[in-house]
């Protein structure tokens, strides 16, 4: 009895793989813009939750204000110099400012994000240069052997984000689903559909898109410390701002916005 050599099984052909195929060529432009789209839904989720807190704070810093004028007569006139309106505005603003100073630090790493395993059917690949970034394994080392503030605030305050910009679509899709699906299945039945479909939307996002914007930010860190960072002093101070503005949001975005246990209640 003769032995045959193994053949590779024929790859898929028809329509539906040549469409799979071509648009697996753009993979290199929507996955780093899907990275970007995430973080920026979750940082708009975690500023969401601050307006209150915000507003807050304005009021007391107003009333201070108020206070410190209204103690001598000739700046009586002062108290009450800003509406309430005006610092619901003031408020809004600080909160957008807020927001879009956390995109540029989280979410714009994310336009840097590359796949280093490839195949010869993306012949785009050959103009772009060669893939040299650590591995897992490398960048958890220095993570914990040269710990500097952006190793360890910048994947973390990611995680955060992602995991609310991931509740934030899977609420859209529990909304929708179940006034879509109410009238035509009832309530129980339109309740669950959506609540399994919210859940397979969140693990979804998070497996394809959450730890990818997460390993990205930190190989943005790891390269960034290993390029200008020297000295113990430098480690701590270099990007503070960027880490001081985007750690609270990040701690907002897990703590307010990130109802993830709502989805099996």
């Amino acid at each position: 009895m003769s032995l045959r050599p193994l053949t590779p099984p024929a790859s898929p052909s028809g329509p539906l793989s040549g469409v799979s195929r071509f648009i697996g060529g753009f993979r290199w432009a929507f996955m780093p813009l899907g990275l970007l789209a995430l973080i920026a839904v979750g940082v708009h989720a975690a500023a969401d939750t601050l307006d209150e807190r915000l507003l807050s704070l304005v009021d007391m810093l107003d009333a201070a204000f108020d206070r410190l004028v209204g103690s001598a007569t000739f700046t009586e006139g002062l108290v009450d110099l800003i509406s309430l309106e005006e610092r619901t505005q003031i408020a809004r603003g600080l909160a957008l400012a807020w927001e879009l100073a956390v995109d540029l630090v989280l979410a714009l790493p994310a336009l840097g994000y590359r796949e280093s395993k490839h195949t010869e059917e993306e012949p785009w690949r050959k103009y772009l240069a060669q893939d040299t970034r650590p591995t897992w394994r490398q960048l958890f080392a220095r993570f914990w052997e040269k710990p500097t503030t952006l190793r360890w605030t910048r994947p973390l305050a990611t995680a955060g984000v992602v995991v609310a910009g991931a509740c934030a679509v899977a609420r859209l899709v529990q909304g929708t689903v179940y006034l879509s699906w109410r009238g035509l299945l009832g309530e129980g039945a339109a309740d669950a559909a959506a609540r399994g479909l919210a859940l397979g939307a969140l693990v979804g996002i998070l497996a394809t898109l959450g730890w990818r914007a997460v390993l990205r930010n930190l190989q943005h860190a790891d390269t960034v410390s290993e390029e200008n960072i020297r000295g113990r002093w430098k480690a701590f101070s270099y990007g503070l701002v960027g880490s001081a503005l985007a750690v609270p949001l990040a701690l907002a975005a897990a703590l307010d916005a990130s109802p993830v246990l709502s989805f099996w209640r």
